[in-house]
C-alpha cells in the first residue's frame, strides 16, 4: 500500500534541506552526505513502517533505499525536489522487496499430495482433536451460514460472488460471515 506524499510528516523546511544537502552531496560533500542519510533513513523507516505486515522488514527495506539513493544520487536533478525523488525510490524498494518475499513463498507452498506434509499435519493424533474441534464448531452453524463461511472464508470468493451466488446482498454476507466467525471463536476457546 503506497503512501501518499502528503500522508508524511516532514516539515517543509525539512526538504528544502534535503534539496541542499542532496545538490551539496552531488559535489562531494562528505558531511552534506552524511546527514542527508541519516534523516532519509529516518523519514524511509517511519514511511513504510506502518505499510507493512512484518516490522522486521522496516530495516532491509531502509537499506535497499539507501543502497539506491547512494547510487542513483547522481542522477537526482537539483532543480526539482528532492523529497518525490526518494519517495519514488522508498515505493519501488518496498514493492521490489515484497515481490521478492512472496514469491519466495510461493516456492515454498506444499502440496497435500507430499506425504510428509500429510504425516506432520494432517494425519498428525496430535491435531486430530483440533481438526475435530474445528468441524463441531462449523456443525453448529445454520447450513446457510456454514455455506457463507466456507466459501468466503475458505474458499476464497468475494462477498460479492457469494452474495450473487446464494441471491443476497454483500452487506447480508458479511453480516453472517461476522456473525459465524464471532460464534466459531466462542466454540473454539
Amino acid at each position: 500500500m503506497a503512501k501518499k506524499l502528503s500522508d508524511t510528516n516532514v516539515q517543509p523546511s525539512a526538504t528544502k534541506t534535503w534539496d541542499a544537502l542532496a545538490v551539496a552531496s552531488q559535489k562531494g560533500d562528505k558531511r552534506s552526505y552524511a546527514q542527508l542519510l541519516q534523516e532519509i533513513a529516518s523519514y524511509t523507516k517511519n514511511y513504510i513502517y506502518r505499510s507493512l505486515a512484518n516490522p522486521e522488514w522496516v530495516e532491509d527495506i531502509t537499506q535497499d533505499v539507501l543502497l539506491s539513493v547512494h547510487k542513483s544520487l547522481n542522477t537526482y536533478s537539483g532543480d526539482r525536489p528532492f523529497k518525490p525523488w526518494l519517495c519514488a525510490i522508498i515505493n519501488f524498494r518496498r514493492t521490489d522487496y515484497l515481490r521478492k518475499h512472496y514469491s519466495r513463498r510461493e516456492h515454498q507452498q506444499v502440496s497435500t499430495d507430499n506425504a510428509d506434509f500429510l504425516t506432520q499435519h494432517v494425519t498428525n493424533p496430535a491435531h486430530m482433536g483440533e481438526y475435530k474441534d474445528i468441524e463441531t464448531a462449523l456443525d453448529s452453524l445454520s447450513a446457510k451460514q456454514r455455506k457463507v463461511f466456507e466459501m468466503l472464508k475458505i474458499q476464497g470468493y468475494s462477498a460479492k460472488e457469494v452474495a450473487n451466488e446464494l441471491g443476497m446482498s454483500v452487506s447480508a454476507v458479511k453480516v453472517s460471515v461476522h456473525r459465524s466467525t464471532s460464534k466459531l471463536k466462542d466454540i473454539l476457546q
